[in-house]
């Protein structure tokens, strides 16, 4: 008995000593609005808000089982309609992750200069299809329109962009629209979650880290 309760006492004394010595992350400071001010630029100022849409559209897509990727809302409610842009019929949720991942190619595409991938209101070019290669396909897009958004300067902020997507349009006028963009389809998603009975990662505590391989 006296041997277990000494056992016992090294053990908690050893669990007190690794919670006393554990090193804590100090907090990450947070820039004032005068300090942004001293060293901004537009990328700078784009990619504060953009880097959040990043995680919010990739997590939601993260975490949603593979055998919901085919859930559509609604089925079969908004046939008869004729909407500008996009199918009639609400997208699946598979539908929703390749749009994006098509409008973020698109938009980088237009931001440099060089012809955009077509159809992107209708799913694209890319025959990604299971979850692993769609989650893969969305990655990449996000790192070409991070390139892009990245090349945006003082210079050229103004600079006329043509193209299908959001043309005609500025560097800067673009830029809005690829957050825009992605916000808005990450609100849809986040539904697509809930009424499946999923918490979206962007609200949970702590939110989960982002995969990087698929």
């Amino acid at each position: 008995m006296t041997r277990f309760v000494s056992t016992l006492t090294l053990a908690f004394s050893m669990l007190n000593w690794t919670a006393a010595n554990a090193q804590v992350q100090p907090p990450q400071h947070q820039p004032t609005a005068a300090e942004l001010s001293r060293d901004e630029t537009p990328a700078k100022a784009i990619m504060r808000t953009f880097e959040f849409q990043e995680y919010d559209v990739r997590s939601v897509a993260e975490a949603m089982p593979e055998d919901k990727w085919d859930f559509r809302p609604a089925p079969g409610m908004f046939k008869s309609e004729k909407p500008q842009f996009g199918p009639a019929e609400v997208r699946t949720f598979r539908e929703q992750v390749k749009h994006v991942a098509c409008a973020n190619f698109a938009f980088a595409a237009e931001l440099d200069g060089v012809k955009p991938p077509a159809g992107c209101d209708k799913n694209g070019p890319s025959p990604a299809h299971t979850k692993a290669e769609l989650l893969t396909y969305l990655r990449d897009s996000f790192t070409a329109l991070t390139k892009s958004l990245h090349a945006i300067s003082v210079k050229n902020m103004f600079d006329p962009i043509e193209g299908p997507y959001a043309g005609p349009n500025t560097r800067l006028g673009l830029a809005e629209v690829c957050v825009w963009h992605n916000a808005d389809h990450y609100g849809q998603m986040a539904i697509y979650l809930r009424l499946n009975g999923i918490v979206p990662p962007s609200s949970r505590n702590p939110p989960p880290k982002l995969q990087e391989k698929y």
